[in-house]
């Protein structure tokens, strides 16, 4: 029993050590970035893809999927993973990357339509009092990374704006960082881009933030 207990303490003695003198690992900053096109589904796997994994995740899946298949993919991430996506955007996904990265063409029929559903489905430029605020921040997942007060991913909007709000034309500065994205501002985080968004929206977001 003794020896039993001695066996016991100098497990636990050892474990403490080495969480006392467990190093830090900084990983390399992601530099993987999805390959530039004008279908409408780019912008959109910018912005809610890279919230959740690095654009080299698309090599680990099998070359030369068609659009369907890619499609599947999508559909796989909304409704297994949770991936932020409704269904208009898994389809208009699934076929950017079939153009970018499988079989398919940008002028197939299946692919152009899709296209064009989309330029339909913009919203007109409106002010930033006519936009929900609340449904932006819910439909782009920002409060995955934000919140009001406290640090969760990304900075506080109050740390937001208390950086910003003294700066000349700091509605129209944030605007721009919301939309562009980056990394190294507030750290390692990378924040992907919301090209998606029109400039009223980015503008109303931006507002938002800087009342906080």
């Amino acid at each position: 029993m003794k020896r039993a207990l001695t066996s016991v303490l100098m497990l636990a003695a050892s474990l403490v050590t080495a969480v006392a003198t467990a190093r830090e690992i900084t990983l390399p900053a992601d530099t993987s970035t999805l390959r530039v096109s004008e279908l409408p589904g780019y912008a959109i796997a910018r912005h809610k893809c890279g919230i959740c994994h690095s654009a080299d995740y698309i090599s680990y899946q099998a070359p030369a999927m068609n659009q369907a298949q890619w499609t599947a993919e999508m559909l796989k991430m909304q409704h297994s993973y949770g991936a932020p996506i409704d269904e208009d955007e898994t389809r208009l996904i699934g076929a950017y990357l079939a153009v970018s990265y499988g079989s398919a063409d940008k002028d197939d029929a299946s692919v152009v339509a899709l296209s064009a559903l989309a330029q339909k489905a913009e919203p007109a430029p409106g002010e930033a009092g006519e936009i929900d605020v609340q449904a932006l921040l819910v439909s782009n997942t920002c409060l995955a990374c934000h919140a009001i007060e406290n640090k969760v991913v990304g900075p506080s909007f109050r740390e937001v704006a208390a950086r910003y709000r003294s700066e000349a034309h700091a509605s129209s500065r944030l605007a721009e960082s919301i939309r562009a994205g980056g990394t190294g501002k507030w750290g390692p985080a990378a924040m992907p881009p919301m090209s998606a968004l029109t400039a009223a929206q980015a503008q109303a977001l931006a507002q938002f933030v800087l009342a906080q």
